[in-house]
C-alpha cells in the first residue's frame, strides 16, 4: 500500500494503532504498521522506561507517542502540578465523595488501605509537558496531541527534532484549529471512536475536514474503524491512512485488567455511550451501572477536568481489582461489538489488510462492470 502516510514514515500499512501498552505498540509497528504509545498514565520516569523497552523492541521500524494538552481545564492558570494537584484536590464537594463511596459500597466494592497513588495524570499542559520532554529523547516519528491543538512551542520543539505532530480534530472547525497551531496531520475523529469525542459520525466528518484542511495537509481517519471495509471506506473518502485504538484492547499483547477485557469480548456495538463520568469531558465508554448512575437523578453531576478523574481515580482502581463486573466499565468506541476474539497484534493488521483489499477489489469489479 502506497500513500501519504507510508511515503512519510516508511511503513507498509497506513494504520496507525494508539494503545497505552508498550507491547501492542512494538507489536503493531513490527507488523508493518506505527503503533502510538499513550503517555497519559505513566509519570516522566516511567514514560523513560517505556520508550526505552520499545526502542529495543521495535526492531527499527518508527512509532508515536501521544499526549493530553488540554487548552481548558481547571486550574490552568496554576503553572505548578504540585501547586495545582493540591488545590483542586480541596475543591472536590464533600457530596461528590460520598456519591462515588456510597456507590461502590452499594456493589459490594470494598474500601482500600492503598489509594490511588496518581490521580492527575497527564491531563494538563503542567504534567503533559514533562512527557513530551521525555519522549523527544528518543527516535519517536510522531508526537500526537489528543485533546485540542498542541501549544506551538511544542509544535516548534516537535519539528527541531524532526517529528512530526498530529492533532485529534472532531469537527472542521478543530481541524483548522490544529492546522493554524502547526500540525503536521490532522486525525478526523467520529463519534464512534472510544475516549474523548465528539458528536459528528465519520461518515459525514472525514471529507468535512479532508476539504476543510485542504491537499496539503494529511487527514487519518478514526472512529469506528476495525475493520477492512471501514478502512477502505476512510480512505474513499479523501484519508491518507487510518487511526485505530479500540481494537487493540483485547488483543494478546494488550494489558486491559481481565475484568474489562471480558466485557469488552461481550459487548455489543451498541452497549456503549458518552459520559462525563470518567474525566469531566465526553468520552465513549462502555455502557454499565458506573455510566447510568452518573445519569441519574441522585448524581450530583460532572466535575470539570481534571477534577472528575482525580475524584474516581481511586474508585476505578478499587472496581478493577473487585472483579465487580457490573460496575467496571473503561474508553471503548462503538467498534467494540466487532472486538469479540483474542488474536495477536500482527494478526490484527493482517486482517485489516486482508478485508481492505478484498474491499477495494469488489469496487474495483463493480466499476469494471
Amino acid at each position: 500500500m502506497r500513500t501519504r502516510a507510508t511515503e512519510l514514515f516508511g511503513i507498509e500499512y497506513p494504520i496507525f494503532a494508539f494503545s497505552h501498552c508498550r507491547d501492542v505498540v512494538a507489536a503493531v509497528s513490527r507488523a508493518g504498521g506505527m503503533g502510538v504509545l499513550g503517555a497519559l498514565y505513566f509519570s516522566p520516569e516511567e514514560l523513560e522506561m517505556e520508550l526505552k523497552w520499545i526502542d529495543e523492541h521495535v526492531g527499527g521500524r518508527p512509532y508515536g507517542v501521544d499526549v493530553v494538552m488540554p487548552a481548558k481545564y481547571e486550574g490552568a492558570d496554576l503553572g505548578d502540578a504540585e501547586e495545582l494537584l493540591a488545590r483542586l484536590q480541596g475543591m472536590i464537594p464533600d457530596e461528590h465523595r460520598r456519591f462515588v463511596e456510597d456507590l461502590l459500597a452499594e456493589h459490594g466494592v470494598e474500601k482500600s488501605a492503598e489509594s490511588a497513588d496518581r490521580v492527575l495524570l497527564g491531563w494538563t499542559d503542567a504534567t503533559a509537558r514533562p512527557q513530551v520532554e521525555v519522549a523527544l529523547r528518543h527516535p519517536i516519528a510522531l508526537l500526537a496531541s489528543a485533546l485540542g491543538p498542541p501549544p506551538a512551542d511544542v509544535v516548534e520543539e516537535a519539528h527541531r527534532h524532526g517529528v512530526k505532530v498530529a492533532g485529534l480534530a472532531s469537527n472542521a472547525r478543530h481541524a483548522r484549529k490544529q492546522v493554524a497551531a502547526g500540525v503536521d496531520i490532522i486525525v478526523a475523529q467520529g463519534t464512534e471512536a472510544g475516549g474523548h469525542t465528539g458528536d459528528v459520525s465519520t461518515m459525514v466528518l472525514i471529507p468535512e475536514v479532508v476539504d476543510a484542511v485542504g491537499k496539503d495537509t494529511m487527514v487519518l481517519a478514526a472512529g469506528g474503524i476495525g475493520r477492512g471495509r471501514q478502512m477502505a471506506a476512510g480512505m474513499a473518502l479523501g484519508a491518507d491512512g487510518v487511526w485505530t485504538g479500540s481494537i487493540w484492547l483485547t488483543v494478546d499483547e494488550a494489558d486491559t485488567p481481565e475484568v474489562a477485557r471480558g466485557k469488552l469480548l461481550n459487548a455489543t456495538s451498541r452497549d456503549t455511550v458518552r459520559s462525563r463520568s470518567w474525566t469531566g469531558k465526553p468520552a465513549r465508554l462502555l455502557r454499565t451501572a458506573w455510566t447510568d448512575a452518573w445519569e441519574s437523578e441522585r448524581s450530583p453531576g460532572y466535575l470539570p477536568m481534571p477534577m472528575q478523574f482525580m475524584l474516581i481515580s481511586d474508585a476505578l482502581r478499587r472496581m478493577h481489582r473487585s472483579g465487580d463486573g457490573e460496575l467496571v466499565t473503561f474508553p471503548v468506541g462503538q467498534i467494540v461489538g466487532s472486538m469479540n476474539q483474542v488474536k495477536p497484534a500482527a494478526q490484527v493488521v493482517y486482517d485489516l489488510v486482508e478485508e481492505y483489499v478484498d474491499a477495494v477489489e469488489r469496487l474495483n469489479k463493480i466499476t469494471e462492470g
